[in-house]
């Protein structure tokens, strides 16, 4: 777009069937984001979760009836009762007490993709999705297009760090979200723009093949609006094999596509709208140079997150954001002043010089990743002159699911391995049941580097702070429960100071 598209919106009362609605697993991060807009919009709200939270304690103050446990009574906590119960199957089965209720009743139950989609009903869209990266890639547009004064509504799976939320209803007329693949929900939505971050084999528990895990990503950028704009990584085999199939069909479907990457992209199988030319890495983040397409000159851009993968995030959210006629230049300061998003490399404290970070990271590719942004944070540290010796990097890893350990056990242990020291914890099953064999072990055996099998999560902190030493990182990593040890790993830092072996 070359003009600032005219957007606003008259966002009129909600729906009648989501004017009162009940949520069973109210707060999850996805569940919650949509409890805050149905607040927003005037909706009468309650719902339910499994235990107490930050998100569920910030709920009951905007006004929802939240009860924790899970019973049938629950759909009376609004008088009257609700006109829908929305959950969702990924974290709440199908013999819920209060979906069962609610069956009875005759009370629609509703999934939260397609509320989500609803919510959007009236915004130009722009949607992240991609094996990998998706929620910062979507923190850096929210807040990109928050510092050109849009106001947009968003939907993120993570606490963008300067809102202190995941999820807003906006006074403009864009709505930003995730487009979700782990279920195939993203095909709910009807993007404006969408962003494909990356493609790798995941969530096999669902799709059963490669190959369908692959098609949903077609799927999606089928349902883009006529004349929308893809954005792809053409550094991703994957998400580069899709702009080749794209490039052979987008102008009969009549959407643009522009690809970001590394290097010239003298090969590139569609337009480039931006290159990363290079990464430097400096104190928790770095400096990218890149060039935009349409300009002879190359640009540089200070991040606060770590990573080259950060900097490839923030390229594909920039493209995005230049696409609603927004300021490059407010653009790149809002890029500039992202903070990161919650659990994404995410400091957690400093004791006895040791740093300890936390990360959700919980597929391979991610894992390597985000220790090597790590890694490279340590070296160029003792390469600065910061520090009279390198420090090391541990990880205390916490595998999620029984499916995907079982699947990339040998990929994890490979993934872990840029780290100089791991600990593995024992599997996080969170909706699954345990597969024989399928344990921390199974992962930790794949590790060449030191290794620590820990299945008694209650001794990883004090283990963790006895592994450690004077300049070292220590991360917890994973989507699980793990993220309640950077506290006692930091305690543990304080009644047990590292050595300076």
């Amino acid at each position: 777009m070359t003009d600032e598209q005219d957007t606003t919106v008259a966002v009129g009362e909600l729906p009648e069937l989501l004017q009162r609605v009940h949520m069973v697993g109210i707060g999850g991060a996805g569940m919650s984001g949509i409890a805050r807009i149905l607040l927003a919009r005037g909706g009468s709200v309650s719902g339910s979760d499994a235990k107490e939270s930050r998100g569920v304690l910030a709920l009951r103050a905007r006004g929802a009836q939240v009860r924790i446990g899970h019973d049938a009574g629950a759909l009376d906590l609004l008088p009257g009762g609700p006109s829908a119960v929305v959950t969702t199957y990924a974290a709440i089965p199908k013999t819920n007490p209060e979906l069962v209720e609610a069956k009875r009743r005759g009370v629609p139950v509703l999934l939260r993709p397609a509320v989500l989609a609803e919510l959007m009903h009236g915004h130009h869209t722009l949607l992240v999705s991609g094996t990998h990266g998706k929620t910062s890639t979507t923190s850096m547009l929210v807040v990109s297009l928050q510092h050109c004064g849009f106001d947009p509504s968003f939907a993120v799976g993570g606490e963008l760090n300067e809102a202190g939320t995941n999820a807003h209803h906006g006074t403009g007329g864009y709505f930003v979200a995730e487009a979700d693949e782990s279920d195939g929900s993203l095909l709910q939505y009807d993007p404006d723009v969408a962003v494909v971050t990356n493609i790798e084999s995941d969530h096999l528990d669902f799709f059963g093949t490669d190959e369908a895990y692959v098609q949903v990503f077609d799927d999606f950028v089928d349902r883009l609006t006529p004349g929308g704009l893809l954005v792809v990584c053409l550094d991703d085999p994957g998400s580069r094999a899709l702009a080749e199939r794209v490039a052979a069909r987008s102008y009969e479907r009549g959407i643009r596509v522009l690809g970001y990457g590394s290097g010239d992209q003298a090969d590139a199988p569609v337009p480039v709208g931006v290159r990363l030319l290079s990464w430097q890495p400096r104190d928790v983040g770095g400096v990218c140079t890149f060039q935009l397409a349409d300009e002879s000159a190359p640009r540089t851009l200070r991040l606060s997150v770590p990573g080259r993968h950060m900097a490839l995030n923030a390229l594909a959210a920039l493209l995005a954001a230049l696409d609603t006629g927004a300021d490059l230049g407010e653009v790149l300061q809002g890029l500039e002043g992202f903070g990161g998003v919650h659990r994404r490399f995410q400091f957690v404290g400093r004791e006895n010089g040791v740093r300890v970070f936390d990360d959700y990271a919980h597929h391979p590719t991610e894992v390597r990743a985000v220790l090597g942004a790590a890694a490279e944070l340590v070296r160029q540290e003792a390469a600065d002159g910061a520090r009279s010796r390198q420090g090391r990097v541990i990880v205390v890893f916490q595998p999620h699911l029984y499916s995907r350990t079982a699947t990339f056990a040998t990929e994890f242990g490979a993934a872990l391995d840029v780290a100089d020291e791991v600990v593995v914890l024992d599997v996080y099953g969170a909706r699954e049941k345990p597969l024989p064999g399928v344990n921390g072990a199974l992962v930790a055996q794949s590790v060449s580097k030191p290794v620590h099998y820990q299945p008694d999560m209650s001794r990883v902190g004090r283990q963790a702070a006895g592994l450690a030493r004077p300049g070292d990182v220590v991360i917890t990593m994973g989507a699980g429960d793990v993220t309640m040890l950077g506290g006692q790993i930091l305690d543990g830092l304080r009644v047990r100071p590292p050595t300076g072996r």
